[in-house]
């Protein structure tokens, strides 16, 4: 069997889709506006893409790299560049490991190295100071020019045949005992991830292009997926100046770049829906977009509730790293509207996970994506039974269509729907400040960090309570991603002993209720109202 790659499609849409814009990229003035939106078509970028292959080929050839060594990027992502970058180091036929410049610090970097047994790093430039200790071979990320490639030949594009081998390695967006896991994705996987997307990117109008914008870092699972997708559709992205651009900037990109369905995870999404509620332009924009999809974290009710009411054309897509897009909103009106279905072409399971004490017409069913399914991860994130429990829990609202109710873990997501492992934190504040403090708990879910909430043990003052738990957790948090982190006084809240909402029967602190009962204080530290 052959399988799809991202660079089988590159080359097939290159053929198909010459001439079309691939990519919109913003050309910015001396005051930082965006006075054009530069096109790159399909032909430039698959040019790009061996130009840059040429490079590594030679650069990394003069490392003494056989070929399918692990090569780690540590990128931003959200570039053109980036993205050449990318597919580039496959094209040259090395397994890019990839990290995002959400996680800064070069200990834990060199250890997923390591674990991923990687021969040599490129980074972003901005890290070439912190770099020059670096246990393995370093290389900067910068622009190539064709001229300095022309004695560079690369050999064919060889077919994918053997679906178990490794194509490339990504990271959750969550750590794990202090450091994310590694992901490691095959070309079987990859073939699944290649057909999910295309139900994922299909346009609603095939008479015009397709154009969309940048969900996220293309050293993520999700951007990586939602361009799967276009390249197969011969669809345009645009690259905005950054990820939470602003309403002023969305209309740009809608009346030059005619784009016309728009991609975000849920936080960035619902500022558009808000704005929209005093913008009566802002509103017609977005009810005349084809799709408005979004992804990593549920839709706070309100600006649900007013995307639907008033005709926009909302989407819900759910998924993971370890397992890409999984499930698609079903409707765009009514109830099954937010009815969530499996993807075409997967196999998943539905597990009771007590189905003895539940009611069968509300009981809780945990995703579970079974061995047989394409896009089933690694074995090494499988469970003993072989299948990979996403801990992920559902109700089933209709036959085959359900509605998620959360996780069954201790993890929250944040505003750009990374993961953030709560227990982690807590349990390290317990350890290490223990004889402060009574309880805690972290809260933070579609916030740009976590916050933590303690109560304290006796009448120590709360600045000088904050500043302890600051110091004896700085090492613990200086190994996290930045969206994980707690680094300053203003995101720990200091309350009298038994004072934060516990449940009825085992007296546990309810995160949900805490966030509730303290949310203006929240709004006030983060500087919004979510």
């Amino acid at each position: 069997m052959v399988y799809q790659t991202h660079l089988s499609l590159i080359a097939e849409s290159a053929a198909k889709f010459a001439s079309r814009p691939v990519f919109r990229v913003p050309e910015l003035s001396a005051n930082g506006e965006v006075d054009d939106w530069k096109i790159i078509t399909y032909s430039q970028f698959a040019s790009d893409v061996e130009t840059y292959a040429k490079y590594w080929s030679r650069t990394l050839a003069g490392d003494s790299l056989p070929a399918r060594s692990v090569v780690g990027l540590w990128l931003g992502g959200l570039t053109y560049r980036d993205a050449v970058h990318i597919y580039s180091v496959a094209r040259a036929g090395y397994i890019p490991q990839l990290f995002s410049l959400r996680l800064p610090n070069p200990d834990v970097i060199f250890e997923l190295l390591a674990k991923g047994n990687a021969k040599a790093l490129i980074a972003d430039a901005s890290f070439e100071p912190i770099l020059v200790n670096a246990p393995l071979s370093v290389h900067i990320a910068s622009d190539v020019c064709v001229e300095d490639v022309l004695s560079v030949s690369l050999p064919p594009l060889v077919e994918a045949t053997n679906g178990d081998d490794v194509v490339m390695v990504f990271h959750t967006s969550g750590s794990t005992s202090g450091s994310p896991k590694l992901v490691p994705c095959s070309f079987k996987w990859l073939d699944a991830m290649i057909a999910k997307a295309y139900h994922v990117g299909k346009p609603r109008n095939n008479l015009e292009q397709d154009c969309t914008v940048w969900m996220g870092s293309m050293s993520h699972i999700g951007q990586t997926c939602m361009l799967l997708g276009s390249l197969q559709h011969g669809s345009c992205t645009i690259q905005p100046t950054k990820i939470a651009f602003s309403s002023d900037e969305l209309i740009d990109m809608i009346t030059r770049c005619r784009l016309n369905r728009l991609n975000q995870f849920a936080t960035f999404l619902a500022m558009h829906l808000r704005n929209s509620k005093q913008d009566t332009k802002l509103l017609n924009f977005l009810t005349g977009l084809d799709e408005v999809l979004y992804s990593g974290l549920a839709l706070p009710r309100e600006e649900e509730d007013w995307a639907y009411n008033n005709g926009i054309h909302l989407k819900n897509l759910f998924g993971s790293t370890e397992c890409g897009a999984m499930m698609l909103s079903v409707g765009e009106q009514g109830d099954d509207a937010r009815y969530l279905k499996p993807i075409n072409g997967t196999s998943y399971g539905f597990f009771p996970i007590a189905p003895e004490t539940q009611n069968i017409n509300a009981r809780l069913l945990e995703l579970v994506i079974l061995s047989e399914s394409g896009d089933c991860p690694d074995p090494s994130l499988r469970a003993a039974d072989g299948h990979f429990h996403t801990g992920d829990l559902f109700i089933e609202a209709a036959p085959g269509c359900y509605v998620s109710r959360g996780r069954d873990d201790d993890w929250i997501k944040s505003e750009n729907s990374l993961r953030c492992d709560t227990k982690a934190i807590e349990d390290n504040v317990r350890a290490t400040c223990g004889d402060l403090i009574s309880e805690c708990i972290v809260v933070g879910n579609g916030r740009p960090s976590p916050a933590l909430f303690v109560e304290a043990k006796d009448d120590t003052s709360e600045e000088k309570l904050k500043k302890l738990i600051l110091r004896r957790t700085r090492h613990f948090h200086s190994r996290r991603y930045l969206h994980e982190r707690i680094t300053s006084p203003e995101f720990i809240f200091v309350v009298p002993k038994n004072t934060l909402p516990r449940t009825a029967t085992k007296g546990n602190i309810r995160r949900r209720a805490v966030e509730e009962a303290f949310r203006e204080k929240l709004d006030a530290v983060y500087g919004m109202s979510f």
